[in-house]
């Protein structure tokens, strides 16, 4: 598709299609932070506005169904976030705009009726691995969990392969742990090897079905005594170990942004896809203590937020 230029129509009331990944609960500060923003531009959901909210739990065959519901309705535009619902999103109403949240790189995501931001994903997992390993020097091995079927976690884990040899070199053996259903998880995780305490560390690449499923992804992490690597805080207040990558919150505020100048007649041509964030390094001193960490010390030095 090439390059399209959309402006809003000016009616009574816009309509925005939330398409929401995951679950009302995994997303719900990003909710607030996106209805917040869009408030504080004059537009108020319920009064000059319609937010028609739609959630796939992180189900892969939704994302199109819904996105097809809203180009069946003619919403004026479609939030979302995760490159799979994007490129859904973007098959089934190629002719409504689309604002992402966040998404990784891939496919698509460079033209069309798309604006939003990149999340950076894959490239930050070096910095990621360093902090894991900075913050627990026990560790021996990583496995690296994620579903698969999804471009921004194959291209993450792809970056990964990339620093496996001099990972391995530094004492720190790589592996892969693959799933691409909720049935998928409990085998994965059972299946991962460990030997001593915190020798062995869970690394997890985000997608809407591992973020539909956090809570639980913690939950047999710790049992297991797998210290967990993220890629924002909300995995750490769903009981992850740490957390490094962009505040998703700011990037929903940043596509309510988006959004507003559309609504105002903005076209969307001019609206550039934008990696423009401050990573974030999040620690939950809780899930340390399970997990036996030693959180006296440095432990949480790097860190910008700390959770009890």
């Amino acid at each position: 598709m090439g390059s399209r230029a959309f402006v809003m129509h000016r009616g009574c009331q816009a309509t925005i299609g939330f398409l929401g990944a995951t679950t009302p609960l995994a997303w719900s500060a990003f909710v607030t932070a996106f209805e917040q923003r869009l408030r504080t531009r004059h537009w108020i959901n319920g009064g000059n506005i319609a937010i028609d909210y739609r959630w796939a739990n992180g189900e892969k065959d939704a994302y199109r169904e819904l996105a097809k519901e809203f180009a069946d309705r003619g919403v004026d535009v479609i939030v979302t976030s995760g490159t799979a619902p994007v490129l859904a999103a973007q098959e089934a109403a190629p002719d409504i705009p689309i604002v992402f949240a966040s998404a990784g790189e891939g496919p698509g995501l460079r033209h069309g009726n798309v604006t939003g931001l990149s999340n950076g994903q894959a490239g930050l997992a070096g910095e990621r691995i360093r902090r894991f390993r900075e913050a627990i020097p026990s560790l021996r091995s990583l496995a690296v969990f994620g579903n698969v079927s999804v471009p921004n976690v194959k291209a993450e884990m792809k970056s990964i392969d990339g620093l496996s040899g001099d990972l391995k070199k530094s004492g720190l053996d790589i592996t892969k742990v693959e799933i691409r259903k909720a049935e998928d998880i409990l085998p994965a995780i059972e299946s991962i090897k460990t030997t001593k305490a915190n020798e062995t560390g869970l690394y997890v690449c985000t997608d809407p079905l591992v973020t539909a499923h956090a809570v639980r992804i913690n939950t047999l992490a710790v049992s297991k005594g797998l210290p967990t690597m993220h890629a924002f805080r909300e995995y750490v207040l769903a009981g992850g170990l740490m957390s490094y990558g962009p505040d998703f919150r700011k990037m929903f505020e940043r596509a309510a942004d988006l959004v507003d100048d559309l609504l105002r007649g903005t076209e969307l041509d001019k609206l550039k896809i934008d990696q423009d964030f401050e990573p974030m390094h999040s620690v939950n001193l809780t899930t340390a203590r399970a997990l036996g960490l030693n959180v006296s010390g440095g432990f949480a030095t790097p860190a910008n937020e700390v959770i009890e």
